[in-house]
């Protein structure tokens, strides 16, 4: 898979030493099955993009909601694609179960050139009408964000002049604050997502019925 290249590989273990770093002060109090939960929950760095309607997007619209970030990009030849249609499904299973949380899923590009807000607004809404996507003005823009939280983006010139993006492919579970509360780092299955996520938004009203 060609996700799933050297360059990536190392990547992601750069980014998981990275996060450990975040995290070795707390003890963790859910285990999961795709990732790592954070306790404390870490702030999310300020970012402003934009959305498939043009919109600005920053890190106040995250408020008030349960939300799964993503980074990716329309062109991504099988990582991207697979882990939309995942929660896609998954969002598909939490409606039908009437499930009292939703997340709003949101799918950031790291192809600023070729996702332009019009792209994204062809591309999110086939997986699901609801979810966001999100583009930068400039590649420098994305990568600047990406960067922030450890994403790691190498763009890789292909023979016949176009490019593919390696990226990191981890999944941010934020809270109502807008603060980290898992990183969830696969690999993903429909059952296996929805239990992590309800596993974490469980332990969120634990506390809070504590506090």
């Amino acid at each position: 898979m060609k996700f799933l290249s050297f360059a990536l590989v190392c990547i992601v273990a750069i980014v998981g030493v990275a996060a450990s770093n975040w995290w070795r002060h707390g003890t963790a109090a859910v285990e999961l099955t795709t990732g790592t939960y954070l306790t404390p929950s870490r702030e999310l760095p300020d970012f402003s993009l934009i959305d498939q309607r043009g919109q600005t997007f920053g890190a106040a619209k995250l408020r008030g909601h349960w939300s799964l970030l993503f980074f990716g990009y329309t062109n991504c030849p099988d990582f991207c694609p697979t882990t939309l249609t995942t929660l896609a499904a998954m969002q598909k299973r939490l409606r039908a179960a009437k499930s009292t949380v939703l997340p709003q899923v949101i799918f950031v590009s790291v192809d600023a050139k070729r996702d332009t807000p019009a792209q994204l607004a062809l591309y999110v809404p086939y997986f699901d009408p609801d979810f966001i996507g999100l583009t930068a003005a400039d590649q420098p823009s994305i990568e600047a964000v990406a960067k922030k939280l450890g994403v790691g983006v190498i763009i890789q010139p292909t023979s016949d002049g176009n490019y593919t993006v390696d990226h990191t492919g981890a999944l941010f579970v934020l809270n109502p604050d807008g603060r980290i509360a898992a990183i969830l780092t696969g690999p993903f299955s429909v059952a296996a997502l929805q239990s992590d996520f309800q596993r974490v938004v469980a332990a969120a009203g634990n506390r809070s019925a504590r506090s």
